[in-house]
């Protein structure tokens, strides 16, 4: 009986059994989500920028739609809300790894280490905080834009793929941040490491001019970059004729990405344990 017992126990406390993964990230989760409504400035001051770079841009840049081979539409306000959504969405993400910094500096993720709370939990419930903060914010932003003139041809399913887009972004790079907080430990490097990435990422992008008006090797790049894949996804999805083929294309490299991150995450959770 005891040896039956015994590994099933083990295999619970280390966040195997499925009802206990569940469960805790929906705790952690909240615990997360706890904080924030604690401090609700966090979230306003997270969409101050986003909303600046869409209003100030929208309108010192709106007469690029007449340059002669722009192919972003007749609204350069409808062509930058998708790059808008998508720039929250990885700005936030890359600094989504300070929560375990901070954890890990009070003491909270020895204890957590220490009790049968899932580490997979541990995990999944910081991407699922993230998606959820990307996913109030680009609501926002959509409805700032509306205001703005914006109109979408596309309508409720593209709204519903931008925010896809958004999310799968989103858990991408938390997954990134948290990877790099696990090993590096040390918040002025995850600092360093999120300003690295994000800024190239963005300028060599379609989210604020299109590509097509860039240097050829900008364009080139950007069918690499991850954040590219998000922003032509939700700016397809959102036309009036949208290219299917194109946003389910770059969903599914988005996907693919985001699932190859998840494991890199994973396993520096598991250098972090073996080291603590």
């Amino acid at each position: 009986m005891t040896t039956i017992t015994q590994p099933i126990d083990r295999a619970a406390e280390r966040g195997f059994a499925r009802p206990n993964i569940i469960r805790h990230t929906a705790y952690l989760t909240l615990r997360h989500l706890r904080a924030v409504v604690r401090v609700p400035a966090f979230v306003v001051m997270s969409l101050v920028q986003p909303l600046i770079w869409l209003l100030l841009f929208g309108q010192l840049f709106k007469s690029v739609v007449e340059i002669p081979g722009f192919e972003g539409g007749d609204s350069y306000l409808e062509f930058l809300t998708p790059g808008i959504v998508m720039m929250m969405a990885l700005f936030g993400s890359a600094w989504a790894g300070t929560s375990y910094i901070q954890d890990m500096d009070r003491g909270v993720m020895d204890r957590f280490l220490t009790s049968p709370t899932s580490r997979g939990a541990m995990m999944v419930s910081t991407l699922v905080y993230q998606a959820v903060l990307t996913l109030v914010q680009s609501l926002v932003v959509l409805g700032v834009a509306w205001l703005g003139g914006a109109r979408f041809e596309g309508g409720v399913a593209g709204i519903l793929i931008l925010l896809l887009a958004a999310m799968l972004l989103t858990a991408s790079f938390s997954a990134l941040s948290n990877a790099a907080a696990l090993l590096a430990r040390n918040q002025n490097v995850l600092i360093g490491i999120s300003q690295l990435i994000t800024i190239p990422l963005m300028f060599l992008s379609s989210a604020l001019m299109d590509t097509s008006l860039s240097a050829d090797w900008v364009a080139k790049v950007a069918a690499f970059n991850p954040f590219e894949w998000a922003v032509v996804a939700g700016r397809e999805a959102l036309s009036a004729s949208p290219d299917w083929a194109s946003v389910w294309g770059h969903l599914g490299l988005l996907a693919a990405f985001t699932a190859v991150l998840a494991w890199v995450a994973t396993r520096a959770f598991r250098v972090y344990q073996r080291s603590a």
